[in-house]
């Protein structure tokens, strides 16, 4: 017998790749799902309430230590001598020069704006005084 050819010929081929269509619908659908769930957290800061100074006396004799004091004036005192905010880091910084062991003290009143006490922390940053304590005293 002969060997009759029909007009429909055969495909054998198989699918040899991952279908793409679906991946738009479910990378979408997984946007969506994240963007619902997500909870976005908005940094409010904290109330910062600074307690009171009873009274400002230095640490005596205690040679690793440099004590900042700070009015609610704006006068600041580094170890007993006036000075100016932009001066602090210089003062803490040759300090630490001459004993890197030294640990600053911050001590101001409630009153004291705080933009003072962020203005000295910023400067002994500066000054890479990483050792740094802020002192409060308990109201009796």
């Amino acid at each position: 017998m002969a060997h009759i050819q029909s007009r429909f010929s055969r495909r054998n081929r198989i699918s040899e790749g991952i279908s793409t269509g679906p991946l738009a619908d479910i990378s979408f659908l997984l946007i969506i799902f994240f963007m619902v769930t997500t909870v976005f957290v908005v940094y409010r800061g904290f109330p910062v309430d600074l307690p009171p100074a009873q009274k400002i006396d230095a640490l005596l004799g205690k040679r690793n230590f440099v004590n900042i004091w700070i009015d609610p004036q704006g006068r600041i005192m580094v170890d007993e001598f006036d000075t100016q905010l932009p001066q602090v880091g210089n003062i803490v910084k040759t300090k630490l020069t001459m004993n890197p062991r030294i640990v600053v003290l911050v001590k101001s009143d409630r009153n004291t704006p705080y933009r003072l006490i962020s203005g000295v922390i910023e400067e002994l940053k500066k000054a890479d005084a990483l050792r740094v304590s802020f002192i409060a005293r308990e109201e009796k």
